[in-house]
């Protein structure tokens, strides 16, 4: 729980005198065992404490416990990654470090009269994200569809292309002819109706099918 006060120059602390700053913490677990202990109706949470992500893990706790107590996170980095992880564990609230104090204590007082809207920019990332996670999904399905069909060594083999193994490494480590390795690529693009096997490794890759195998 960062006190806000530090945030604000004399000239305009006034603005913050309605918040009545309960406790402070300095790391994720310390804010949780606070939060638990003080029940506030605010959390305003750094995202790097002592581990780059503990303020969001933190949140995630503290989400799942007392879902009527909001927290809005405070970052030094407008980072996608952080951002989106933040709101997906219950931030109501991504203040960068860079905004203005009068800008920190506005969104404060409009997550507790729920009429913060999501700056543009943010919710146009969200719904990118979204968007992506719904077309790796129909992506994943049409390629389970193909890899249920297709043998077991071809399996292997597109595995090994996919790790960027040529035809001849390949051949070699089967001990087989080059010739029956690209016959059974063949047999696996007739499958993922593709003519080369850059496509089907491209569509592979963009939504990391083996990686997330290992």
């Amino acid at each position: 729980m960062e006190d806000i006060r530090s945030y604000l120059s004399e000239e305009i602390a006034a603005c913050a005198r309605h918040i009545a700053v309960v406790g402070q913490a300095a790391s994720g677990s310390e804010t949780v065992a606070l939060t638990r202990a003080l029940r506030p109706d605010v959390v305003l949470m750094d995202v790097q404490m002592e581990t780059m992500t503990a303020g969001i893990d933190a949140m995630e706790i503290i989400h799942r416990e007392y879902p009527q107590i909001k927290c809005v996170t405070l970052s030094i980095h407008q980072n996608d990654e952080y951002m989106l992880r933040a709101y997906l564990v219950g931030a109501c609230a991504y203040i960068v470090k860079t905004s203005t104090p009068e800008e920190i204590v506005r969104s404060i007082d409009h997550v507790m009269k729920n009429t913060l809207q999501l700056q543009p920019e943010v919710a146009a990332k969200i719904i990118q994200e979204y968007q992506r996670m719904k077309q790796d999904e129909s992506i994943i399905k049409d390629i389970l569809r193909v890899v249920m069909k297709i043998s077991a060594s071809e399996y292997e083999i597109l595995r090994l292309v996919y790790d960027g193994y040529t035809y001849k490494a390949i051949a070699e480590q089967r001990f087989v002819q080059e010739t029956t390795i690209r016959s059974q690529v063949n047999h696996i693009l007739k499958k993922f109706e593709k003519k080369r096997m850059r496509d089907v490794i491209r569509m592979l890759k963009e939504v990391s099918f083996f990686d997330k195998l290992r």
